[in-house]
């Protein structure tokens, strides 16, 4: 299922979504203009590598520097294209609601935190994997599971290929969101294997572990005021 738009307006323009938008297609043009080889490098640095934490003696051996940033740094790398686009889509669609109900400050710490949440429970359950975590998608499911909390009755207007049909329907956005939960965790749990642990693919787990702190930490951030409401005098 391909979620085209929702039905729910945001109230204000959706500023800091727009800015981390801006900053992953920045790094990831920076990440072309380097080359194959320099890129290759670039995104074991910045990346994830649960490996370079947990096997220090490989570490020194292959020449990764002491570095904490990339528990950070790795949201704002991408892969290719599709990757960029694919998670950017859904950071626009669903974002810019959660920012309009946390406001500008704490919808980017939220965004951050969710990100870290992300990365630290694929790594603490994939300790050996050498392979870098890139990708915001981590954060963005942190993104998804406050939507989820916030507006579960919206209607996501999504498109369902089959063959070479489009069927376009709209889903209460607990359907859409909660179908998309179960598939991650249902393919994290497939995922545990040593060998699909260690040939990279799709970290489901950062995807969980960031939908489930974003739903935690909605509840422990939210304002009870929605930013955009002015109080009267």
């Amino acid at each position: 299922m391909i979620p085209l738009r929702d039905d729910v307006p945001h109230h204000r323009a959706p500023v800091i979504t727009i800015v981390i938008i801006a900053a992953c297609a920045i790094v990831f043009l920076f990440e072309l203009a380097l080359g194959d080889e320099r890129q290759e490098v670039f995104l074991h640095l910045g990346g994830l590598v649960p490996a370079r934490y947990t096997n220090l003696n490989w570490a020194a051996w292959v020449g990764y520097p002491p570095s904490w940033l990339p528990f950070v740094s790795h949201m704002f790398l991408h892969g290719g294209w599709l990757h960029l686009l694919g998670n950017m889509w859904f950071l626009w669609l669903f974002g810019d609601n959660v920012e309009d109900r946390l406001g500008r400050v704490r919808y980017p710490l939220f965004y951050l935190l969710c990100g870290l949440a992300a990365g630290l429970t694929q790594f603490f359950l994939t300790p050996g994997s050498k392979v870098p975590l890139i990708g915001a998608s981590g954060a963005i499911s942190g993104v998804m599971g406050a939507y989820i909390v916030l507006y579960p009755r919206a209607r996501i207007l999504t498109v369902i290929p089959i063959f070479v049909f489009l069927q376009f329907i709209q889903v209460p956005a607990f359907v859409f969101l909660g179908l998309w939960f179960i598939i991650q965790l249902q393919s994290g749990a497939l995922s545990l294997s040593a060998e699909s642990a260690s040939s990279g693919g799709v970290a489901f787990w950062a995807h969980v572990g960031g939908f489930i702190t974003g739903i935690i930490l909605l509840r422990l951030m939210a304002p009870a005021r929605p930013p955009w409401i002015r109080r009267r005098a």
